[in-house]
């Protein structure tokens, strides 16, 4: 754990019908909210509760009593009996603006605060009883059913617990249009509904987890899905409660859950940069940084990460060219930007641990990730991605970056323009690149005549002289224990002072090679934001 942070609330929380019986077949559009109609109940605080037989093989929905046995709960095993499923709406006082509204598919009443809560904010709550398998027809007829009918939202916010996370990654990566969010509690999921989580993240649908650490699901299934949706991209958030097993589920307290709940149910929408049109593909950049929470109805600490507790970025991926899209560019958006359009040309994967880049990020930059192409950085490409910045009224000159051997390609791209640099930061660089001037034709291959040549160390440090001229600082930040330390960096270093540029090299004692990204931002960033004009 990086840092412990103590919070009090979660700090999410923004500010901001039917005929009797009703069959799939004579579905019309609701304009408005038709109320439910139906022999009612009441539910926990004095809520209204409605329930239904749905007929499978009809699509027919009943209203119906629930029997004085079963207003408190029926067992999985009762919910779907000789093709009749249970179904149940409870409606709030007041409806919230848009009809907002969760589900529930399976373990009715099962610990249902966050529900409770939902419905004293104005959300209705619903419950279909779930298939043993594969989620189809009689959920997307109860859909239709409170959608069409009865003019809920036509994205509904799941809550999954255990098994009920199956129930909704297994629809949801069915209906990712029709999902605003899922909050899945110590969730499992079936081996083929793997390919789902993928749909979900491409079609941004955030998740929230509720796990506790001696959960025995939570290894192979939950912190799979986790580590998945870190890197597609999707939005995540996790609370982790400590020394809690499967059971209990929820938190005694759903303020935090509500919150998170809520908040995707009405998305503050972003416009579009007009850098990145139609065809870029958004998804997020955050930190994977650790904090702790006190549950104090719980008298435990809960380790909580992810975007309901650490800055979020809008991430732009272009569309590229090649099949695996990894010629593309990307663009990661700040959320206040700085004055002037700041960026920095961040020729490398960006980690959810890269401290520096996510700093700046928080200062307003702009980052922007050049494409790659088969054969390496190509020179007309990354010249075309600056052209396109800057006449997007970008800053004219760029903080080039880079780690390892892509510290080499920015220094290429950075002697071939020096009059386009402001800065440029090396973490333990290897002086060496690959950067052709045009891309090659067709599909590389080992012998392609088209092929670059490397650009060795001493290739690369005998030409500094452009940037020297131009008066272009450099920082470089390596490990004491690295083995490019002295002929790398150390070369770099007497070679820059001797044409008279400006050269700060900062070395960590005892540190290697690895970790790739710098612990401690603030060095880098107040020198990067020394020099900027």
């Amino acid at each position: 754990m990086n840092r412990s942070r103590r919070h009090s609330r979660s700090g999410l929380r923004l500010f901001f019908a039917a005929a009797v019986v009703w069959t799939a077949s004579n579905a019309t559009a609701a304009d408005g909210y038709v109320p439910f109609e139906g022999e009612k109940t009441t539910w926990h605080e004095g809520f209204d509760r409605y329930d239904f037989i749905m007929d499978d093989a009809t699509g027919a929905i009943t209203p119906i009593k629930a029997p004085a046995t079963e207003v408190t709960s029926f067992g999985i095993d009762e919910s779907v009996k000789d093709g009749k499923r249970r179904c149940v709406v409870v409606v709030p006082k007041k409806a919230a603006p848009g009809n907002p509204w969760s589900w529930r598919g399976c373990y009715w009443n099962h610990q249902p605060q966050s529900e409770v809560e939902l419905l004293r904010r104005g959300f209705h709550i619903a419950f279909v009883a779930p298939d043993p398998g594969r989620q189809g027809k009689a959920w997307d007829v109860w859909y239709k059913f409170l959608t069409e009918n009865h003019g809920l939202a036509k994205k509904a916010a799941f809550v999954g617990m255990s098994k009920g996370g199956v129930n909704a990654f297994n629809w949801g990566g069915v209906n990712p249009g029709k999902v605003a969010c899922i909050y899945a509690d110590n969730p499992a999921v079936y081996d083929e509904d793997w390919p789902k989580i993928t749909v979900l993240a491409k079609h941004d649908v955030p998740l929230l987890h509720v796990v506790g650490t001696e959960d025995f699901v939570l290894q192979r299934h939950t912190m799979v899905v986790e580590n998945m949706y870190h890197q597609l991209g999707g939005s995540i958030t996790v609370i982790m409660k400590e020394g809690v097993a499967h059971h209990p589920h929820s938190l005694v307290d759903p303020t935090p859950i509500a919150d998170w709940i809520e908040q995707h149910m009405h998305p503050v929408e972003v416009n579009r940069p007009a850098f990145a049109d139609s065809t870029y593909t958004k998804t997020h950049c955050y930190s994977l940084e650790n904090s702790l929470i006190y549950l104090k109805e719980e008298d435990t600490y809960a380790t909580v990460r992810g975007p309901g507790y650490v800055p979020s970025y809008d991430r732009y991926d272009g569309p590229g060219t090649g099949n695996f899209h990894a010629d593309a560019m990307s663009i990661v958006v700040p959320q206040q930007p700085a004055p002037g359009k700041l960026w920095v040309f961040h020729p490398s994967f960006l980690g959810r641990d890269s401290a520096v880049d996510l700093a700046l990020l928080a200062k307003g930059y702009y980052i922007v990730l050049p494409p790659i192409s088969g054969s390496g950085a190509v020179q007309k490409e990354w010249d075309e991605v600056y052209q396109r910045m800057v006449d997007n009224g970008f800053a004219r000159k760029v903080v080039m970056e880079g780690t390892g051997a892509k510290a080499g390609e920015s220094y290429a791209w950075a002697i071939a323009n020096p009059d386009k640099v402001s800065v440029i930061y090396a973490r333990n660089p290897l002086m060496r690149s690959l950067m052709s001037k045009t891309p090659p034709i067709g599909s590389p291959a080992p012998l392609d005549p088209y092929l670059p040549s490397p650009m060795s160390k001493t290739q690369l440090i005998d030409n500094l002289a452009p940037l020297a001229k131009a008066g272009v600082p450099i920082l470089h930040d390596c490990g004491s224990l690295d083995p490019w330390l002295n002929d790398q960096t150390r070369a770099v270093e007497k070679r820059y002072k001797e044409l008279g540029g400006k050269i700060t090299v900062l070395v960590t004692e005892g540190e290697g090679h690895f970790p790739l990204p710098r612990r401690d931002p603030k060095p880098v960033v107040d020198f990067i934001l020394s020099y900027q004009r």
